[in-house]
């Protein structure tokens, strides 16, 4: 019993869950950041400033606004770490070592909505307008990719034979149908916005709002926030490789195939964030109910389909 305990508390803090996905998060977003400032003429940081302004934030003081609830404003970063961390795990566990449970898919979708929700309490219990006003866009950005997110979802289950568990997905290929390919991309761009990057970084928007939900944050609850995001810029893209992409391989040539997989959608998600203008929350709700939403509706009907003929590649 006392194994079994130690056993996943290791799962949670060390690999495949807290330190193992944060190392690797803010490698990620040393690339992110490397590749930026490549783009626009400039040198970049060192590999290991993201480290460097974790441990920055880590040693500031924590000040805590007057009009805030408290209890909110503290604890609303630990619900979106905490989230992330579950996400790692579960994912890492059902690629590598087969080990899921049912309705697991499920699970992993309700938890990778959490972190935009943490930010949003948190920017409504700061008490501050510019962070409630961020916090109101987050809520709305969280409504406009969740339908055409969760319909992808629907077409990779009819393609993996209805089966809601990730040692299932893991070993479909759904990128051989139209469908599935379609789907891969929609959720791609929604990944865009649920990292909050450019186009859809509405939230924070720094030159109009001041970063929004995180204005009245600082010391330990802010790094607590940018880990989360480093580990999201891991996790994300690693979600997309286990339901799209025939999931993680590590042995043989299939570690090398793993990593490819990884980085090309890591540098896809970067040229989207640096070659695009920020969009008003009006267009990315707009952009995301009027294009990709019906594009979604297109997709399932199509793997519907598929599923009830018996036709693969549709």
């Amino acid at each position: 019993m006392f194994l079994d305990a130690g056993k996943y508390i290791f799962y949670f803090l060390v690999f495949p869950g807290f330190i193992f996905t944060l190392a690797v998060g803010l490698i990620s977003v040393w690339i992110d950041r490397k590749v930026t400032a490549r783009v626009q003429w400039r040198v970049g940081p060192p590999p290991g400033q993201p480290l460097y302004d974790i441990l920055k934030l880590l040693g500031k003081e924590t000040i805590v606004p007057k009009n805030s609830n408290k209890t909110l404003f503290l604890s609303a970063p630990l619900v979106g770490l905490g989230s992330v961390t579950i996400v790692s795990v579960i994912l890492w566990l059902a690629s590598v070592y087969k080990i899921s449970f049912v309705g697991d898919l499920f699970v992993v979708v309700y938890l990778l909505m959490l972190p935009s929700l943490s930010l949003m309490i948190g920017g409504m219990a700061s008490g501050n307008p510019m962070a409630a006003t961020g916090a109101n866009r987050e809520m709305k950005l969280i409504l406009a990719y969740e339908l055409p997110f969760l319909l992808c979802l629907a077409i990779v289950i009819i393609k993996s034979g209805i089966s809601i568990n990730m040692v299932d997905l893991a070993g479909n290929h759904v990128m051989g149908s139209i469908s599935g390919v379609l789907a891969f991309l929609i959720s791609l761009l929604c990944i865009q916005a649920k990292l909050g990057f450019t186009p859809f970084d509405i939230a924070e928007a720094e030159t109009e709002i001041m970063e929004g939900p995180y204005i009245e944050y600082s010391g330990v609850p802010l790094a607590l926030f940018k880990i989360t995001q480093a580990m999201l810029l891991f996790t994300l893209p690693v979600y997309l490789i286990s339901v799209f992409l025939g999931g993680l391989n590590f042995r043989g040539l299939g570690i090398l195939w793993t990593v490819l997989k990884y980085v090309a959608i890591l540098v896809v998600i970067i040229v989207i964030k640096n070659t695009n203008p920020r969009l008003r929350i009006d267009q990315a709700l707009k952009f995301f109910w009027r294009f990709l939403t019906p594009a979604g509706i297109v997709a399932l009907v199509l793997a519907i389909i598929g599923h009830i003929s018996g036709i693969d590649w549709l």
